[in-house]
């Protein structure tokens, strides 16, 4: 390679290719997310370990080579010591104040639900602190798709030059219009990427490059804004969530017909099985007539293969239930449900069918125990299936709470196979009776302590 220059620039380019660069550490960049998982493992359990796990960095042998890029005032050991300290203690008070971590005796450090949650699905203290702030018990599918859009991780989109002309038009088009969108802002480009994709819209290669790369990262996303609200107890925003979910994978509204999942099926074939009052892929697969069937699709043998290969690969699962286990106590009565399930025999166990979706998907679902009328979550567990399984979900159904409970099994890929059960639950008489005679016992020793008062 020769490269030609002019002669005053010659030793600037000879520096580059002869000289090494300085490399710098931007540790203290991201030292939060750093710091919160490693007090979630353990590693750090005070302040002094994290001034330890500091010392044994990348960033600690830069501070004293070039301590300017560093803000550090000198490079004796009672400055290094002083701005450690000070780095520490400003990052533990960040994770402190957005609910990650919990100081104890001003020296001691403990994780917390939020900081678990995103040391386990890897996503910043910024980001869970956004959920956790944002998610409320009455959140609907508006709502979420703007606080998605929100998170940390879709900051760096990058908004390249002119790009702005193009989100504004795209947004004339949204089903959900942005309150007061700036379109400079990775996070409105975020929101108008996700409404195209479920709307299925053809966008330009470098808008579908960012559209790639926010549905990658939505997944983890969703399934951490669902361990939110959970902990939260409510019930209908964690069902809107797993809904929000299956969105994403299939590339499509809630409104939407339940054949657009299938290949080839386009308007006027959806229009024409609707018709038929076929709406669901298992009104398909319960079909008699083979020549109806073949009549309405009107397709090559070749996508007739397509279509048969998805129905085949859509999850029919048997689900059966029962009270294994009911007891009273201070708080409600406590029960336990068993479920079991299991998939059809004729159903392909494989990576979900979804053309839309970046990357290869595994199927997940969530069983979820709940009182719709009054929105509290009781239980919750998530689970792959292989062909079958045995769950336990533990719950407490609270005084009070006269209603039905409900069962949800809810999947994060597929829209159509949620299914949902009524419990009956039943209060055991011997539970109800040493029950109320605990209580009575309580109340007489309570009255003989107040007497001495």
């Amino acid at each position: 390679v020769v490269l030609m220059c002019q002669a005053s620039k010659k030793d600037f380019y000879k520096k580059f290719l002869y000289d090494p660069l300085p490399l710098e550490s931007h540790l203290d960049h991201v030292l939060a997310d750093h710091f919160n998982a490693e007090i979630v493992t353990k590693t750090i359990e005070n302040k002094q370990d994290a001034v330890d796990y500091l010392t044994w960095t990348f960033l600690y042998r830069r501070l004293t080579q070039n301590p300017n890029y560093y803000n550090l005032h000198g490079v004796s050991h009672r400055h290094l010591s002083d701005h450690l300290s000070e780095l520490v203690e400003t990052t533990l008070a960040v994770l402190d104040q957005s609910k990650c971590i919990a100081i104890e005796n001003d020296m001691d450090v403990a994780p917390l639900n939020l900081g678990m949650i995103a040391h386990y699905y890897y996503i910043r203290y910024t980001t869970i602190e956004l959920f956790a702030s944002s998610l409320q018990a009455n959140t609907r599918m508006k709502g979420l798709i703007e606080i998605l859009s929100s998170a940390s991780e879709f900051s760096e989109l990058p908004v390249r030059h002119k790009e702005d002309k193009l989100l504004r038009q795209m947004a004339l088009h949204l089903p959900n219009k942005i309150d007061q969108p700036t379109f400079h802002d990775p996070h409105t480009k975020t929101n108008i990427l996700l409404q195209g994709h479920f709307s299925r819209r053809s966008i330009p290669a470098d808008l579908a490059v960012d559209q790639k790369h926010v549905l990658e990262e939505s997944t983890r996303l969703l399934q951490a804004m669902v361990d939110v609200v959970s902990s939260s107890g409510w019930l209908k925003p964690a069902l809107a969530i797993m809904e929000l979910s299956q969105m994403v994978v299939q590339a499509m509204w809630e409104k939407d017909s339940l054949l657009v999942q299938l290949p080839h099926f386009s308007k006027d074939v959806v229009d024409r099985f609707t018709a038929a009052r076929i709406n669901t892929v298992f009104d398909i697969l319960e079909m008699e007539s083979d020549e109806e069937r073949q009549k309405l699709l009107d397709m090559t043998p070749q996508q007739m293969s397509d279509v048969a290969r998805a129905c085949n690969s859509y999850p029919n699962i048997d689900l059966t239930h029962q009270i294994v286990r009911t007891e009273v106590v201070d708080s409600g009565l406590s029960a336990v449900v068993e479920v079991k399930l299991e998939r059809e025999e004729d159903t392909e166990i494989g990576p979900v069918h979804a053309p839309y979706f970046p990357k290869e998907k595994v199927e997940g679902w969530w069983l979820v125990v709940g009182d719709p009328t009054s929105n509290q979550l009781l239980s919750i567990k998530r689970l792959t299936l292989a062909r079958r399984a045995t769950v336990k979900l533990d719950f407490v159904v609270p005084e009070g709470v006269q209603h039905k409970i409900t069962l949800y099994f809810m999947s994060d890929s597929y829209m159509g196979c949620d299914q949902e059960y009524e419990l009956d639950i039943e209060i055991p008489e011997d539970s109800a009776v040493a029950h109320m005679e605990e209580q009575c016992e309580r109340t007489k020793k309570n009255t003989v302590c107040c007497s001495f008062l």
